[in-house]
């Protein structure tokens, strides 16, 4: 597809999509189906470079063919991205620093305006002040917030190497630093709906059941952690990123909230750790003052290991939302001998690919 969008086939690939999640997940109760905006949806955009002769261009390579394909305009990026991309292109090839042995340009943008860019190079621009001085120009002239130099071993940032995306969440607005290189929601206006489904599993233990406190697993910069703060009394949250860690406590502060506390731990280790090992991270982690009702899970493509897959299991809720249903499937093989779907949704996160996205809330079985 390279960039392109394909409007008028969207309802059939959505279906296909409901269609496979029902069929690897029969059991599903009350799914809801989240549609994606059909065109601008993804916030960040990567691109090789090409020069030839005296042409520069943004190329992808086909995955079929393997051959170079040039990018003019990205209909899947946000608009602040595809129209930044021919403007950005032609101020490069107008300073012969900023085009030369240029190898890759990266976009990260958000919903509240920020945008960011990386320029990868196969040279070294560390001591290069005309390079500086042309970034630092290329940042005026567009609508550019911060920029990024890269090449090997070398990262030069103006001014920062994040940008900060709001969410609006059921009325409520959420800040979040996002880091370049770093994992974020690519599709932010499904990331808002990921959110609202979250808040409205956790609302349902907070009226049913008291609320009581949340334990997250893989949370990142603290993303669902914060949007579900005020459904629990408490929050404890892991990630084993340090990157990802320091994230979650800049956002945890610019949130002000004040209920979740982030520790950088595997998901194994939180799981040993909830069985009495002690570990020196946890030292200032009163483990027994917490109430966990409900556990989090937002794993990795490969799903729970064995060890987490047995732990979720010990809790009465568990928010399950993955990247992957065939190991989604797999996991809940497990998970429904002693627990019950009561809601679940597909987050259409990646239009026009077989990428699917959903999450499920199961409460336990009564005995």
């Amino acid at each position: 597809m390279l960039c392109q969008t394909f409007p008028q086939e969207y309802e059939k690939q959505l279906n296909e999509k409901v269609a496979r999640l029902q069929e690897l997940v029969p059991n599903l109760k009350e799914l809801t189906v989240f549609e994606s905006d059909k065109s601008h949806y993804r916030a960040r955009a990567e691109f090789r470079v090409w020069h030839e002769d005296d042409a520069t261009d943004y190329i992808m390579f086909d995955t079929q063919t393997k051959e170079k394909v040039k990018i003019k305009q990205c209909p899947m990026a946000l608009q602040s991205i595809d129209e930044l991309m021919p403007q950005l292109m032609q101020a490069i090839c107008q300073q012969a620093v900023l085009r030369q042995r240029l190898f890759q340009v990266d976009f990260l943008a958000t919903l509240s305006g920020q945008m960011l860019v990386t320029l990868i190079y196969r040279k070294s621009i560390k001591e290069d002040q005309e390079w500086l001085a042309a970034a630092n120009a290329l940042k005026q002239q567009l609508p550019i917030t911060h920029i990024i130099g890269r090449a090997r071993k070398e990262k030069i940032v103006l001014d920062n190497d994040y940008v900060i995306e709001q969410l609006n969440v059921d009325g409520k607005q959420f800040t979040y630093q996002q880091i370049e290189n770093s994992f974020t929601q690519p599709n932010a206006h499904m990331a808002q709906n990921m959110l609202s489904w979250a808040r409205k599993v956790s609302g349902f233990v907070q009226t049913e059941q008291g609320g009581g406190d949340l334990i997250e697993l893989y949370c990142g910069n603290g993303n669902f952690s914060i949007a579900l703060s005020d459904c629990f009394n408490k929050v404890l949250a892991t990630e084993i990123s340090k990157t990802s860690v320091a994230s979650a406590h800049f956002n945890i502060e610019a949130n002000q909230v004040d209920n979740v506390t982030v520790v950088k731990m595997a998901a194994e280790e939180i799981s040993r750790a909830l069985q009495g090992e002690s570990f020196n991270r946890m030292k200032d982690v009163d483990l027994a003052s917490y109430d966990f009702s409900t556990i989090f899970v937002d794993p990795p493509r490969a799903g729970l290991d064995d060890l987490t897959r047995k732990m979720v299991c010990e809790f009465d809720n568990i928010i399950y939302v993955s990247c992957n249903p065939e190991t989604l499937a797999f996991d809940l093989e497990h998970i429904l001998h002693s627990h019950e779907i009561v809601s679940s949704a597909l987050f259409d996160q990646f239009p026009y690919t077989h990428h699917i996205e959903s999450g499920v809330f199961l409460k336990r079985k009564d005995s």
